[in-house]
């Protein structure tokens, strides 16, 4: 009978661990997919804009140029290089640092392994 108890026991306790499994495998598909979703996204919206910013700009300094041909062609185009190289500086810093404040991938998924941790080792 003791027997019986024990594998009965030892199959719920199997059954648990590959619920518990499959719950935190689910938890981290959803993270995967959620990053990825997030990750298309913001390239999409940064190869759009950085299109339209560079065709913008490339028609400014056209229209600097042209309106100073006589005077101070040369003094423009240097002014608006350096501006544009200082822009895309700018814009290089900008976008290291927004990458080391990114969070942590699978932040939940390994919070919710941490509670499992310590749920089991009570």
């Amino acid at each position: 009978m003791s027997q019986e108890n024990l594998l009965s026991s030892i199959k719920n306790l199997a059954s648990t661990s590959a619920s518990i499994a499959q719950t935190r495998l689910e938890l981290l598909s959803v993270d995967v997919q959620i990053a990825r979703n997030k990750l298309i996204s913001l390239l999409v919206m940064i190869v759009s804009a950085l299109f339209f910013l560079f065709f913008g700009l490339v028609m400014l300094a056209l229209l600097i140029v042209i309106y100073s041909w006589e005077s101070d062609r040369m003094l423009a185009l240097g002014l608006l290089t350096t501006a544009f190289i200082s822009i895309g500086l700018i814009l290089a810093l900008v976008i290291m640092q927004t990458l080391r404040n990114m969070p942590k991938l699978f932040e939940a998924s390994i919070a919710e392994f941490a509670k499992d941790r310590e749920e089991l080792s009570r």
